[in-house]
C-alpha cells in the first residue's frame, strides 16, 4: 500500500515535467536550469517520471461535480441512466438525442486523450536515448505504448475517423494540422504498439496499479474483439481475441471476488479481479466520482456536492433475471441509505443509484474516496472470452460455457446450457450489459454490435431504430454510433472533417 501511495503522490507531481517544451525559440538566451526536452531526457528517473505524466488524464474523465462529469457521457449514450441533474446541458444533449459538437464530455475526452498520446509519444522518442538499465528501458517504454494504443482505442471508437500523431509536436510540425486516417489505421497502430508492449518483461500484475502484461493482453483481446465487430468485420479476428483473453485466464494470477462488496472496497483495489484502474488515494489524489452517484441533496453523505448526476432507469434494474443477486439491494444498486446527520434512520432515494461505485467509508466520514476508477476486470475478460470464442467456433465450447457461467454462479443465477450460437451470442452480450453497467463499457458494445438493449423486453435491437425507454418518439439514427468531433477542433484543424449528422 505504500507503494501505491507513493505512485499516486509521484503521478501528481511530475506531471508537468512529461509535457515540457522547448522553449529556446522564445529567448535570446539559453538558462541552464531550464529543462526542454532536448536536455531532461539523461536519466533513469527522467524515463520514471516521462512515464507517470502519461497516466494523469486518466483522472479528468471521472471529475465530477454539478456540471456532471466527463464519464457521464458513454453511460448517457446507453439509455438505462436517468439524472436529476438539471443544470448539466452535456448530459440531456446525449440523453435525449440531440447532441451536438458543443457538448463539453466530448471535448474533454478528446482532449485528455489527446494529452496522453503527446505525452507517450514524447516518452517513446527520448526514452531510447537515455543510458540506463535496457530490461527498465524496455518496461518504460511499454507502459507509453499501453497508453498509447489506449488512448487511440478509445478515441477511435468515440470519434471514427481521427488525426494519428506518433512523434512530438510543436509549432513548427508538419503534423500541427493533421488530416484524419482511417479507423482501420488508427487500429493497426493499436496492434503494433501493444504487441510491442507484450514483448517486455512487465510483471502480470503490478501491485503499485502500473501498467501489466495483465493490461496489456486484456486490452490487446478487446481491442482484436471490437475489431471483429463493426465497422471494421474482421471477423477472423475473434480468434485472436479468444486467444488473448485466454492467455490472461491461464496466467491463474486473476480471478472473480466472492462478493460484489470487494468491488468499491479501498483494500481490494488492483487486486484480486482488478486487472487495470485508474489510481486514487484519500487526502492525495481522491477518487472524485462520488458526487456524481449520489442523489441530489437527500442528506446521505459527507459530500458537500451531492448532484443527483447518475442513477439507473427503473426499467434497466427491472430487466435483471429473477434472484439476480446483483439487482439486490445494495449489491450492484440501492434505492436507500442511512442519513449524514443520524445513521439511525434512513431516506428512500427515490430510483436505483449505482452502488458498485460507492465508497462507504468516505461517504460516511471523510468525504475523501479511497477508491480506485476501474479499467479493467476478470469479469470483462471471461465474457470477452466467451463471445469471441463462440465466434471462432461458430457455436459455445465447454469453456465458453464456464466462462460466462462463473459470472453467473456469483450472481446466484443458473448455468447457461444447451443454447445455439445465436442464443449464445445474445446470453453473452446480456450477460455483459448486466455485469458491466455503468463501467463505461456498454455504449462500445452497442456500437460494436449495432446492437442497443431493451430493458423492458430483456432483448437485443437492431442499433438503429431503437427507441430509449424514456424517449418513446425518437429512435437512435446512424450518427448516435459516433460522437461529433469537438468545435473548438474543427474550428482550429481546418483538415477535419465532421461526422455524419453532426
Amino acid at each position: 500500500m505504500k507503494i501505491y501511495r507513493k505512485f499516486i503522490r509521484i503521478i501528481a507531481v511530475t506531471t508537468a515535467i512529461s509535457c515540457t517544451t522547448a522553449c529556446s525559440d522564445f529567448l535570446d538566451e539559453e538558462d541552464a536550469s531550464n529543462f526542454t526536452t532536448d536536455t531532461y531526457f539523461t536519466k533513469a528517473e527522467h524515463a520514471e517520471s516521462a512515464v507517470n505524466g502519461i497516466y494523469e488524464p486518466l483522472v479528468p474523465i471521472t471529475n465530477s461535480g454539478f456540471g456532471g462529469g466527463t464519464w457521464l457521457m458513454l453511460e448517457f449514450a446507453t439509455g438505462l441512466a436517468n439524472t436529476s441533474l438539471g443544470q448539466a446541458t452535456n448530459i440531456y444533449l446525449v440523453k435525449d438525442l440531440i447532441n451536438n459538437s458543443d457538448n463539453g464530455y466530448g471535448n474533454s475526452y478528446w482532449t485528455e486523450y489527446y494529452t496522453g498520446i503527446s505525452r507517450a509519444n514524447l516518452a517513446i522518442e527520448k526514452i531510447p536515448e537515455i543510458n540506463m538499465d535496457e530490461t527498465e528501458k524496455q518496461n518504460y517504454l511499454a507502459e507509453a505504448k499501453f497508453f498509447r494504443a489506449y488512448y487511440y482505442f478509445g478515441l477511435v471508437r468515440m470519434f471514427g475517423n481521427i488525426p494519428i500523431i506518433t512523434s512530438s509536436v510543436d509549432l513548427g510540425s508538419d503534423q500541427l494540422f493533421p488530416e484524419q486516417a482511417s479507423a482501420e489505421a488508427v487500429y493497426d497502430l493499436i496492434i503494433s504498439d501493444l504487441t510491442e508492449a507484450e514483448n517486455s518483461s512487465l510483471a502480470w500484475r503490478d501491485a503499485s496499479g502500473r501498467v501489466s502484461m495483465g493490461a496489456v493482453k486484456t486490452l490487446l483481446a478487446d481491442v482484436y474483439l471490437t475489431m471483429a465487430g463493426f465497422p471494421l468485420q474482421k471477423t477472423e479476428n475473434y480468434q485472436l481475441a479468444a486467444n488473448k483473453a485466454k492467455e490472461v485466464i491461464d496466467s491463474g494470477v486473476f480471478g472473480l471476488f466472492d462478493t460484489y462488496d470487494e468491488l468499491h472496497d479501498p483494500v481490494t483495489k488492483n487486486t484480486g479481479e482488478y486487472i487495470f484502474m485508474t489510481q486514487f488515494a484519500a487526502n492525495i489524489q481522491s477518487g472524485n466520482w462520488q458526487p456524481a452517484i449520489l442523489p441530489y441533496n437527500l442528506g446521505i453523505s459527507a459530500y458537500s456536492a451531492q448532484t443527483g448526476g447518475i442513477f439507473s432507469t427503473n426499467e434497466f434494474v427491472a430487466s435483471y433475471e429473477a434472484g439476480d443477486k446483483r439487482a439486490e439491494e445494495k449489491q450492484f444498486y440501492f434505492t436507500n441509505y442511512s442519513l449524514e446527520a443520524d445513521r439511525t434512520d434512513s431516506v428512500n432515494l427515490g430510483a436505483p443509484y449505482i452502488f458498485k461505485h460507492f465508497d462507504i467509508e468516505a461517504n460516511a466520514q471523510s468525504a475523501q474516496s479511497d477508491l480506485n476508477w476501474c479499467l479493467y476486470r476478470y469479469a470483462d475478460v471471461l465474457l470477452m472470452y466467451a463471445e469471441a470464442l463462440n465466434e471462432a467456433e461458430s457455436g459455445p465450447s465447454t469453456d465458453a460455457y464456464e466462462a460466462v457461467n462463473l459470472i453467473r454462479r456469483r450472481a446466484e443465477l443458473a448455468d447457461l446450457t444447451g443454447l445455439s450460437q445465436d442464443a449464445f451470442r445474445d446470453a453473452v452480450r446480456i450477460e455483459r450489459v448486466h455485469e458491466l453497467s455503468f463501467e463505461s463499457k456498454t455504449w462500445y458494445d452497442m456500437a460494436r454490435w449495432r446492437k442497443a438493449y431493451n430493458p423492458e423486453t430483456n432483448e437485443l435491437e437492431d442499433f438503429v431504430g431503437h427507441n430509449f425507454s424514456y424517449l418513446p418518439n425518437k429512435a437512435l439514427a446512424e450518427r448516435e454510433l459516433l460522437f461529433p468531433i469537438p468545435t473548438s477542433e474543427m474550428q482550429n484543424n481546418p483538415n477535419l472533417v465532421q461526422n455524419t449528422g453532426y
